[in-house]
């Protein structure tokens, strides 16, 4: 993770059962990947540009200083998916070289 933060950008609940992928395409970094039911950021690749919160029109996309206080676990979910499935994701390298995981972080449900 990078420094004392976990991800730079969070994507929250509101991105669950609708991923409208207007961030990915917005993403310089292609660092927004596909869980099942919602997308999720890769903090180690993420440039910190902010270009994916405006693109977001479910406003589901918060710098993580200004994460609603209900929102903030969201953080640690976004980060926790990349080490999570068998294998884990962890970082590789852009979002348009792999598939859509087929997974999501357990506080996601199914």
């Amino acid at each position: 993770m990078k420094g004392n933060k976990l991800v730079p950008y969070v994507i929250t609940d509101a991105c669950v059962d609708v991923m409208d992928k207007s961030c990915m395409e917005e993403c310089p970094a292609d660092c927004i990947y596909e869980g099942d039911r919602m997308l999720y950021i890769q903090p180690d690749e993420c440039v910190e540009c902010g270009r994916c919160e405006p693109a977001c029109p479910q406003i589901s996309i918060f710098h993580h200083e200004d994460l609603p206080e209900e929102s903030k676990h969201f953080e640690r979910v976004n980060a926790e998916f990349f080490t999570l499935g068998t294998p884990p994701l962890g970082s590789p390298g852009g979002a348009r070289k792999t598939s859509p995981t087929g997974h999501d972080h357990p506080e996601v449900g199914t």
